[in-house]
């Protein structure tokens, strides 16, 4: 099932003419537009931050030949409660930069490195943009693709994942100490005080869905009551996990790393060429343990995602300190029990995940997932996320992620 954006619903400067610089930045040889089309790039479920629009475009080339080429162009939601969000914490404006500051330097520090790594699609200025944008080469035409978020990354895909987070971790450890630290707005992100009230009444939302769900799980009764007593201090615990703590091994988190924000290109027999990440609107410096948790609990196949998590940060720890000694990271490099001493720190990242993004990455497409139905607590938007927490998939996760938390230690001292 698609949620296409209607017609109607692409904004009115959404035209040809201002893709014409776009053009001749991209397409060698560009004469002129041919014909232009906007419409929906993504489908029910599959994004909630923001309105994807593919932009196909006919062109015409100097030696009169044509040439088809396309755009992804990611636009702001028009609720209010999304504009709130976007005077606190623009995501948009961090993306830009991220595709056109961080990427780009990270990439440079391996090329100067000796190695060749790219982390994700090229990015353009959009001249005449009426609102916040971000413009994107399409990857599709290049046969890079999601994988299926419902099934979960099996291990070669998770440790292709692994792979490329390690080398974002490890440049941006290295730019921070060879250069200095990342501006304040990637220390704090969205955990601002003045997002406080916005966070609160987001995560009391969740909070009763997933409650009122949870009690009906079979075989809670170890860990209901833990839960109960965790609930209401979820924005407190957020914001403290939030503060990087200085004196431990800290990285720029891409901060929203499952399965769709990140595109597989496979070769003729179905081994992975390449690995782009996408999506760079949450980043956030601090610990490790927050995308490490974000992805393994999100993403990665059922029968894995527990068997194998040791195994997943073994590999991760191998790899960062490979790059990180590629890079010449001057100082101390984190041990692997380092990496397992934050992770049971942090382990309450493990629990917002789970009740939080994998809830979504697991739902069945359906023309209810938005980013207002997700917060708000409307009746169409009770009744989805009563369908977050209630389906048999999430459920099956939860049965083995709740007590393996638990075991963890992750609700003590708390």
């Amino acid at each position: 099932m698609t949620s296409e954006v209607p017609v109607s619903k692409v904004p009115d400067w959404v035209t040809a003419e201002i893709f014409t610089d776009v053009l001749k930045e991209s397409v060698e040889g560009f004469s002129k537009i041919k014909s232009f089309k906007a419409e929906g790039g993504s489908a029910a479920g599959e994004n909630y931050a923001t309105i994807m629009l593919r932009v196909n475009i006919e062109v015409e080339l100097e030696d009169g030949k044509e040439k088809s080429v396309s755009y992804m162009l990611k636009l702001p939601h028009q609720s209010e409660m999304y504009k709130a969000m976007l005077e606190r914490n623009n995501i948009f404006e961090a993306e830009r930069t991220a595709y056109s500051e961080i990427v780009p330097e990270m990439e440079k520090m391996y090329r100067d490195a000796g190695a060749y790594v790219k982390f994700g699609a090229k990015s353009y200025d959009l001249k005449d943009a009426k609102s916040d944008y971000v413009l994107l080469e399409d990857l599709s035409p290049l046969s890079f693709k999601n994988m299926n978020r419902l099934e979960g990354l099996d291990q070669v895909h998770t440790e292709s994942a692994l792979r490329k987070l390690s080398q974002w971790h490890a440049a941006s450890a290295v730019r921070v100490a060879n250069i200095g630290p990342y501006p304040e707005k990637y220390s704090i992100g969205f955990f601002t005080e003045e997002s406080r009230p916005m966070i609160t009444e987001m995560n009391a939302s969740l909070s009763k869905s997933f409650m009122k769900c949870c009690a009906t799980f079979e075989d809670n009764e170890e860990y209901i009551e833990r839960v109960k007593s965790v609930e209401p201090k979820i924005t407190d615990m957020c914001f403290k996990f939030a503060k990087p703590d200085t004196s431990g091994f800290n990285v720029l988190n891409h901060g929203d790393f499952w399965s769709n924000n990140m595109m597989f290109l496979h070769d003729s027999f179905g081994k992975i060429k390449e690995t782009y990440m996408v999506d760079f609107q949450m980043l956030k410096y601090g610990t490790v343990a927050q995308d490490l948790y974000y992805f393994l609990i999100s993403s990665t196949k059922l029968e894995d995602k527990l068997s194998k998590f040791d195994y997943y940060i073994k590999f991760y720890h191998d790899n960062l300190v490979e790059n990180l000694k590629l890079l010449k990271y001057s100082k101390p490099v984190p041990t692997l029990r380092d990496i397992h001493i934050v992770l049971f720190r942090y382990g309450f990242w493990g629990y917002l995940t789970a009740t939080g993004v994998m809830s979504a990455v697991l739902v069945d497409p359906t023309e209810s997932a938005s980013f207002d139905n997700f917060l708000s607590d409307s009746d169409e938007g009770a009744n989805f996320k009563t369908m977050l927490y209630s389906n048999s998939r999430y459920r099956k996760h939860m049965k083995i992620i709740l007590p393996w938390l638990l075991n963890r230690g992750v609700f003590e001292d708390i």
